[in-house]
């Protein structure tokens, strides 16, 4: 099969092209930002890239077009020419469920398949028309995070999954592939499950195509005021996710959200673990099946023991931060263990994960002062980082650096939020370019504390001008920031 890609730079797309061309097929793609490191990534591997979405692409001839999220009515060109002459096409979540997900025709769907050992959940396998075993991750933060936690546990103890995640995992160094060459028919595949819309002609979350068999339900809160209206529209889609779960499987959910206590109210007709160390609901209350929680105790800088209920499952010893790792630890592992792997193996796992690129990533070191790059941007992520970075350096100084870049974010729908979100660093610098809202306003309460810049030339001065031996610089951004990072260990050199 030919597939030609409307929009295959971003993240979730260039992960479709890649799995698609390691299934054996042709791949072609379009995008009006072809550059490095996904250009370079996606010809790497023998995918042939076009600048733009001109009509000309049309003379390819691809059994099927594959239409990303980025394209809407009346901007590409190629895209209403398809429309024009009535030629195939589908979403990507569309075509990777139905090629990938639940393709019946592969290795892996032929075999009777392995259950997990005693003592965890045993669901049936459902022999050839079953598909993979969809592991997914969904919710507004820590998607990304999770789901490379989870792949690596499935990886590190033998089963060799694949998946496709909104991120670069380095403890694999790519960020989809279709399965893991010690196990290549392995059923086993994690997704990053987005709750972000499918396409311009599927208006449903991504994750609804997916069909899991197991899936985390992280947390929820209002995000995407580009496409929802309100926290109650998102709680909806949520719920279509649920539906899709089957009564033999497994969601792992997270005990101290109320919007997702508020989801499975609904209906829920899957078996429910919840994790973390509060719940609104007594155990034996709520929706699914309550088993006894997943939780953290005697937790320091670098280790934490993982209960179930009051049985010790084994200790995490490892080097990421914050309580909002701890969290997604927790879900990776209760995840893991419905697929098979012992709680205790799963532990041990963690231990040689090496964290997302992006994620509190140390790009640099200059004149002793630290540069971090991180993708929080939603106000809830960006004082979960900061708190797990003060955490971690105790009384040095923080400097945050911030890009509201998100459509969220551009909108200033969380602007209120935002100075209490920064309250753990010393001194706050935002980016006030591409927005049409008073940063400056916005981040008033945190009086001298806090400056915005229009311009980044004089951004990259203010905080070179701030920073002393010691510092901690943490630039927060969904996007490359302009380079930022290399411009500002540049500076600090000189």
């Amino acid at each position: 099969m030919h597939l030609h890609i409307l929009g295959i730079c971003g993240t979730f797309m260039g992960g479709i092209a890649a799995i698609a061309r390691q299934a054996g097929h042709t791949v072609t793609g379009c995008d009006s930002n072809v550059y490095p490191p996904m250009s370079t990534q996606l010809e790497a591997q023998g995918i042939r890239l076009i600048e733009g979405f001109g009509v000309e692409q049309l003379g390819l001839k691809p059994d099927i077009w594959v239409v990303g999220n980025v394209v809407t009515r009346g901007r590409q060109p190629l895209m209403e020419a398809l429309l024009d002459r009535g030629l195939p096409y589908i979403s990507g979540p569309q075509w990777l469920a139905e090629n990938v997900l639940r393709e019946t025709n592969s290795p892996h769907a032929r075999r009777s398949g392995s259950l997990p050992p005693e003592g965890a959940h045993r669901p049936p396998w459902d022999g050839p028309a079953a598909g993979k075993w969809v592991l997914a991750v969904a919710g507004t933060h820590g998607k990304t995070t999770t789901a490379s936690m989870l792949a690596w546990i499935l990886e590190d103890c033998g089963l060799s999954p694949g998946y496709l995640i909104g991120g670069v995992p380095m403890n694999f160094g790519v960020s989809a592939r279709l399965a893991g060459s010690s196990t290549p028919d392995s059923p086993f595949f994690v997704i990053e499950a987005d709750e972000y819309d499918t396409a311009f002609f599927d208006k449903r979350s991504k994750f609804v195509h997916y069909h899991p068999r197991t899936v985390i339900l992280n947390n929820l809160e209002y995000d995407h005021a580009d496409i929802f209206p309100d926290l109650a529209a998102i709680e909806t889609q949520f719920h279509h996710l649920v539906r899709t779960v089957p009564a033999a499987g497994l969601i792992v959910a997270n005990g101290r959200e109320a919007s997702l206590e508020r989801v499975l109210r609904r209906g829920c007709w899957t078996p429910v673990e919840y994790f973390g160390n509060a719940s609104p609901l007594p155990t034996g209350e709520g929706p699914g099946v309550r088993e006894p929680r997943w939780h953290a105790d005697n937790v320091t800088e670098s280790t934490f023991d993982v209960h179930l209920g009051e049985a010790l499952q084994g200790r995490v010893e490892w080097t990421l931060q914050g309580e909002h790792n701890r969290m997604n630890a927790l879900a990776a592992i209760a995840a893991a263990r419905h697929a098979g792997v012992p709680a205790q193996d799963a532990c041990a796992a963690l231990g040689r994960f090496e964290n997302v690129k992006r994620r509190m990533e140390l790009r640099g070191e200059v004149k002793g002062v630290k540069i971090f790059d991180d993708f929080a941007h939603h106000p809830t992520a960006i004082a979960t980082t900061l708190a797990g970075l003060r955490a971690s350096v105790g009384q040095a100084r923080i400097l945050a650096v911030l890009e509201p870049r998100s459509n969220t974010m551009k909108l200033g729908v969380m602007k209120a939020l935002l100075a209490d979100s920064l309250k753990d660093a010393d001194r706050v610098f935002c980016y006030s370019g591409g927005i049409d809202w008073d940063a400056a306003g916005a981040l008033a309460p945190l009086g001298d504390q806090a400056s915005t810049h229009a311009d980044l030339g004089e951004l990259v001065e203010a905080i070179a001008g701030t920073a002393r031996p010691g510092d901690q610089v943490l630039v927060m951004s969904n996007g490359g920031f302009g380079g930022i990072h290399e411009r500002l260990l540049k500076r600090l050199a000189e």
